[in-house]
């Protein structure tokens, strides 16, 4: 648009050439730096990047607090019936550990070995598109160096210089555009999606280590509210006064 506003028509900007030369050479480059394997998954990582879920962090807490609860009333070993019934790997396989009688410090070495294990994948993950961004403009230069070559080699045509050199720049243009509104973009929104899922297993652990210790489900909560944020927070404990005070209106009704 700002483009256009200045002036420029819009089939000026669109050089079959240097987009081969650009998408092509930073697709060659990304395949010998990643190998076939994590070059395949461009498309998959593509579509997590944009359309990916976030963890929702409240649902996460009520679950922990409600096994909590279950623990410090029927007995940790009472938690294998709510087993089969979760769905998230991770706090099942927590879980499962504590029912088993796991040590303390041999379940949070288990379970921070799967965290670490995690990040590591997605910062392969996102590690494709940080390195497109950071090829992409150098190939769009060396775009533009071989068509300036050509244009200089036909000085004799002074009247073809302009549109010549003109095109001669929309390679760099491509290269520095699709690494900043494409492949880097992309790469932070893998890195953020990242963060925001180790967050959600180091809850997930926290929770888990305090059940098994025995913790009040109310301090369970309290600690584990600690890694939400305010508005998250706010959403849980406005859940919880609903319950409460569901709770006291149905008690009353029943001595009425």
């Amino acid at each position: 648009m700002a483009g256009i506003m200045e002036g420029v028509a819009p089939p000026m900007l669109l050089n079959i050439n240097a987009l081969i030369l650009v998408l092509g050479g930073t697709a060659g480059a990304v395949f010998g730096g990643v190998g076939m394997k994590r070059f395949m998954m461009i498309p998959k990582l593509y579509m997590k990047a944009i359309m990916g879920e976030q963890p929702d962090l409240g649902v996460r807490v009520k679950t922990l607090v409600s096994f909590a609860e279950r623990a410090r009333k029927d007995g940790l070993l009472a938690l294998e019936e709510e087993i089969e019934a979760i769905e998230e790997p991770f706090m099942r396989k927590g879980m499962q550990l504590i029912v088993d009688g796991t040590d303390p410090d041999l379940l949070r070495e288990i379970l921070d070995a799967e965290i670490d294990a995690m990040a590591a994948r997605h910062k392969l993950g996102s590690s494709v598109f940080e390195k497109a961004g950071g090829l992409a403009p150098t190939i769009g230069v060396l775009g533009t160096v071989v068509s300036l070559v050509h244009v200089l080699s036909n000085l004799s045509a002074p009247e073809t210089l302009g549109p010549a050199i003109s095109g001669a720049f929309i390679a760099t243009l491509y290269g520095v555009g699709s690494a900043n509104v494409v492949y880097l973009p992309v790469c932070y929104s893998l890195q953020m999606q990242s963060q925001k899922e180790v967050d959600e297993r180091s809850l997930v652990l926290e929770g888990i280590l305090a059940i098994q210790a025995g913790d009040n489900p109310r301090m369970v909560q309290q600690k584990l509210l600690s890694y939400l944020s305010p508005d998250e927070r706010a959403v849980v404990e406005a859940g919880d006064a609903k319950a409460e005070l569901k709770a006291v209106d149905g008690g009353a009704a029943q001595a009425a």
